[in-house]
């Protein structure tokens, strides 16, 4: 039996879990991630150590029974627990396990820690240069054996469209700001009254009019609409939602759909993945494959142990 605890570190939070023989355990979510402020490393010192603890005092276990702690994304950037340089693309599962690096942090767990890297386009000019922490750890846990003529779109904060070689390795990779742009413009913007991000599914209809005018008229003007649509037409919360999403994806189906890849597999968070999925279904020639709850919610952990165990 194989105890792991990895964790999966974000811009905004960090998510630790406990591993057995690659079955999940138990989980603590942190609401503090690595992606703001210098100030805020030594808050998320202790998180970690206090999530640490809980998890082994919940499952009845102690330090010397879990062989690593397998730490991903944000959390290997300058504003995490320890800063790994990117390795340049192309990159695979070979490459990212010999870029590990293990260390002790004793002020946090005498568990050895094992930092994954993040990896980097070998463009040296801002249209090509790109950056990346924790989706290749995703990626990884998604499939075996990904596919060299599919693009893997990973929507999240930040959205990746991830391209792979014959070999499986990332040969290049693109990234859109686009669950940080949903959430800055319905909480931030006069948008927050119209918007209502908890609103679980995506009404179609509205979804393809924001597409449609987005890419008629461009996003700002058809961003408006999205507040006139809730107080002058008096449209549903689910249509309003729908058409403001429509807004935002747009041109990143446009991008995945000039790809012209066979197929298209989607995974990432569940209300953005079923939202490209209509869309690349109505606009994209590809074949359109959205990866299961189970999958998705499971990728980073088994992605991390499978590099760390390459």
């Amino acid at each position: 039996m194989k105890y792991y605890i990895t964790v999966d570190g974000g811009t905004t939070n960090t998510r630790l879990y406990l591993v057995l023989d690659g079955v999940i355990l138990d989980t603590e979510k942190l609401s503090i991630g690595s992606g703001s402020r210098k100030g805020e490393q030594e808050a998320l010192r202790i998180a970690v150590k206090d999530a640490v603890s809980a998890l082994l005092f919940r499952n009845s276990l102690t330090e010397g029974d879990v062989e690593r702690i397998l730490a991903s994304g944000m959390i290997t950037s300058e504003f995490g627990l320890y800063e790994l340089p990117h390795l340049t693309l192309p990159t695979g599962i070979g490459e990212l396990h010999n870029g590990k690096k293990e260390t002790v942090l004793s002020d946090i767990s005498p568990i050895p820690f094992v930092f994954l890297p993040g990896v980097k386009t070998a463009g040296a000019d801002i249209a090509t240069l790109d950056v990346m922490r924790g989706e290749e750890t995703e990626l990884y846990g998604l499939t075996d054996t990904p596919e060299a003529d599919a693009v893997y779109v990973l929507p999240g904060s930040h959205c990746k469209l991830v391209y792979t070689d014959e070999s499986s390795r990332i040969r290049d990779f693109q990234t859109t700001l686009t669950g940080e742009m949903i959430a800055a413009l319905s909480g931030n913007t006069i948008l927050k009254d119209a918007v209502d991000l908890s609103t679980e599914a995506v009404d179609s209809e509205g979804l393809f009019a924001g597409y449609a005018l987005c890419a008629e008229k461009g996003i700002n003007q058809a961003l408006f609409k999205v507040r006139v649509l809730k107080n002058k037409l008096g449209r549903s919360k689910e249509y309003v939602y729908g058409f403001f999403m429509g807004v935002i994806l747009q041109a990143e189906v446009e991008n995945i759909c000039a790809a012209n890849a066979k197929k298209v597999i989607i995974g990432g968070k569940k209300q953005i993945r079923e939202a490209l999925r209509l869309l690349l279904e109505k606009h994209c020639r590809a074949e359109i494959l959205s990866l299961d709850d189970n999958t998705v919610n499971a990728a980073t952990v088994r992605g991390a142990v499978k590099i760390y165990e390459a």
